[in-house]
């Protein structure tokens, strides 16, 4: 006879990030810390953790935020989460139930997930058949990248080198040769790294956050060692940089920046190479580039930063994407036709960024 699941919140960082790490595929965005750093744009975490014999089988960090207005009602979202192992199917309708349930006593218009579960796998089409079958649809906010591109550490760096595009091994060494130096770095350099970002973004076309937002969650993740910035020099002048972020085996490459000068030095190869190779270093076995179009064709915004991170080898991973689950029907039928004009408003107002930086 199979024991019975409890389920419990935790208000403890320690005893939350030590049961992640004993479930399938820690997510960075589930962490405790960045639950913690969401606070500053008024959302509050609700962690729910499933043990059976006392050991984790499920966890999920539910971010809740009430809607503006003085309506007593919220809207709720899981990022990258919940976390289980798909492949068991009472597992994940026990879960479900669970937290459309949570959802309800949150008063929450809905609940927005997207675990981390690739689309072309078995777990995915069966994840998604039940989502179906439990009234669950597909968000039309999709916040995080539904794809991404994931590169296997676990090989040597030769092999890794060999796996790349002859070009971005000639890239590598090209930065090389012009004297690109890349350094890690510290919390003294996140304002030279955010000037560079903000300037990425005006070049690239995306909006881009206040510093205030940045340095609360580049700092946080420094001081709990979860972050990694690396930057690359050409005598002694930062013309590009990177902060990663590294939970259990996955790294991810959540930010880039660069500046127009010596951008034919190649300095975001040597970055995202000495990124990877430090990933390796402390024990990560997957490097995660965080974004990838939603089709594959040439036409996609995101189609030469996707040739970017496809020159270094790594595989494209198609996810199942962002899922609600509507608690209240007609009110999140109004509010799902307000907010694409609402954000529009926010964005043009507060420079809100793109996807990538959570909820």
């Amino acid at each position: 006879m199979t024991t019975p699941l409890s389920v419990s919140r935790v208000e403890d960082a320690a005893v939350w990030d030590a049961a992640l790490m004993r479930l399938p595929d820690p997510q960075i965005l589930q962490s405790w810390a960045w639950g913690e750093t969401k606070a500053q744009t008024g959302w509050a975490a609700r962690r729910l953790l499933w043990q059976r014999d006392g050991l984790p089988v499920a966890a999920a960090s539910m971010l809740v935020r009430r809607v503006a207005g003085g309506v007593p009602l919220a809207v709720a979202y899981i990022p990258r989460g919940p976390v289980l192992d798909w492949s068991d199917a009472a597992l994940a309708q026990t879960i479900l139930a669970q937290l459309e349930d949570e959802a309800r006593k949150a008063r929450a218009l809905f609940v927005k997930m997207d675990p981390a579960v690739r689309a072309d796998a078995e777990e995915g089409r069966s994840l998604t058949d039940l989502l179906n079958r439990r009234g669950w649809v597909v968000s039309p906010d999709q916040i995080q990248y539904r794809n991404t591109v994931i590169s296997d550490l676990t090989p040597d760096e030769d092999t890794l080198l060999a796996a790349m595009k002859p070009k971005w091994r000639y890239n590598i060494r090209l930065a090389e040769r012009k004297g690109v130096i890349v350094r890690s770095g510290s919390a003294v350099d996140l304002p030279a790294f955010y000037a560079m970002y903000l300037e990425t973004g005006e070049r690239d076309g995306f909006l881009v956050r206040p510093y205030e937002y940045y340095q609360t969650v580049w700092e946080r993740f420094l001081r709990d060692g979860l972050a990694h910035v690396l930057l690359a020099e050409v005598d002694e002048r930062p013309i590009a940089g990177i902060v990663l972020f590294k939970y259990g085996p996955t790294a991810w490459y959540f930010y880039g920046a660069s500046t127009d000068q010596a951008r034919d030095f190649m300095p975001n190869h040597a970055l995202q190479w000495t990124a990877m190779q430090w990933a390796k270093e402390v024990g990560c076995t997957r490097y995660d580039w965080w974004g990838a179009p939603d089709d594959l064709v040439e036409s996609d915004p995101t189609w030469g930063v996707y040739r970017f991170k496809m020159g270094f080898g790594g595989e494209f991973v198609p996810g199942i994407g962002a899922w609600d689950y509507p608690t209240f029907g007609p009110a999140y039928t109004a509010y799902t036709r307000a907010m694409p004009r609402l954000l529009d408003i926010l964005r043009r107002r507060h420079r809100v960024s793109a996807p990538g930086d959570g909820a």
